[in-house]
């Protein structure tokens, strides 16, 4: 009997078949490409496009900071707006204050003023002449009454000499400095400013004895190789001559108060009275300053530096001839004057 065939899986064929699939296998891995980096190049187009996009990002940063910066100039516009308008509703409310007060107020106010007038001009012309040690008339040969501090044993005069003391306004400040020294000396600012300084001589003691500086960026005397020396009020020769060496003087350059305040160490007896004519705050301190435009902020610290050098004790009037474009000169030098014991004047243009 025939033993019966055993059957096993794998068979011939079967073999084959996986031997031609392990084959194409094989035969394709061979014939792909492995590891291949494929580059692609860039669109034209869209290259330009992404150029064109970063340009205009780049253009609204910059619009970005402009448009910020014009909001903090609007904003400092308001706050200056709004300061103005609340002082002229401040004076508003005082002139309607003014317009409605007692007639009969007024009218007793007035006689009390027109009284304390007759009593003052009765006093005055009780003075024998020669207590003035110059002579000085307005016009109509008028007396003023300004509230300054006129005596004193050594009076001390600083005048501002500065090319702003040329024009009550920036533009003809500039234009005036422009011009030749004869044309600066007859600039009718100047001219107001001398009638000031003869004004002032003309009321001082003779038993006095004063002093004029003149200072832009320094501060030297009005009269030649007088420095730390005080001349004799009732020596009149010596009042002309430091008449004549402001008259002969051509405002200029900047504004130093720090260097003015610093000239009274010249002297070895300190004044014991201080008149400053001058129209702002100072453009620099001890050195010129490095840009040409002073901001306001800056001009502020210049005169609190300044005010510093000052030794305790002198007090000081001002008289304030009004510059364009300062606005805080009046308040602080009347602070100034309020907190040295002085006084502080703008005067009109008619006086003296």
């Amino acid at each position: 009997m025939a033993k019966p065939r055993r059957e096993t899986p794998f068979s011939l064929s079967f073999l084959d078949i996986m031997a031609c699939g392990f084959g194409a296998v094989t035969l394709l891995f061979l014939i792909l490409r492995h590891n291949v980096v494929e580059i692609e190049s860039p669109d034209p187009n869209l290259t330009a496009e992404v150029n064109l996009l970063q340009e205009d990002v780049r253009q609204a940063e910059e619009e970005k900071v402009e448009l910020l910066n014009s909001l903090e100039e609007l904003e400092l516009e308001l706050i200056t707006a709004r300061g103005l308008s609340r002082r002229v509703l401040t004076e508003l409310q005082e002139q309607e204050q003014s317009i409605q007060s007692d007639p009969l107020e007024d009218i007793a106010m007035l006689r009390r003023q027109v009284e304390e007038l007759e009593r003052e001009t009765a006093s005055m012309e009780e003075v024998e002449f020669g207590d003035k040690v110059r002579q000085f008339l307005g016009e109509g040969n008028r007396q003023y009454l300004t509230g300054l501090m006129l005596g004193g044993e050594r009076v001390l005069i600083l005048v501002d000499g500065s090319a702003s003391m040329l024009a009550d306004t920036v533009v003809n400040a500039v234009r005036r400095r422009n011009m030749d020294d004869e044309q600066k000396r007859n600039s009718p600012k100047w001219q107001w400013t001398v009638r000031t300084v003869e004004w002032l001589l003309a009321q001082l003691p003779p038993s006095s004895r004063f002093q004029i500086y003149i200072f832009n960026t320094e501060a030297t005397p009005a009269v030649a190789d007088s420095a730390g020396e005080w001349l004799d009020a009732a020596d009149s020769l010596q009042l002309e001559d430091a008449v004549a060496g402001l008259r002969e003087f051509s405002p200029g350059g900047g504004t130093s108060l720090e260097n003015a305040f610093t000239a009274l160490a010249d002297f070895a007896e300190r004044p014991d009275n201080l008149f400053l004519l001058t129209d702002g705050l100072p453009t620099q301190g001890r050195s010129p300053p490095t840009r040409y435009m002073v901001s306001g902020e800056e001009r502020r610290r210049h005169f609190l530096n300044a005010v510093g050098k000052l030794p305790q004790g002198i007090p000081v009037n001002t008289i304030l001839f009004p510059m364009e474009g300062d606005p805080e000169a009046a308040a602080l030098y009347w602070q100034f004057a309020m907190n040295t014991r002085g006084a502080f004047v703008a005067p009109s243009r008619d006086w003296p």
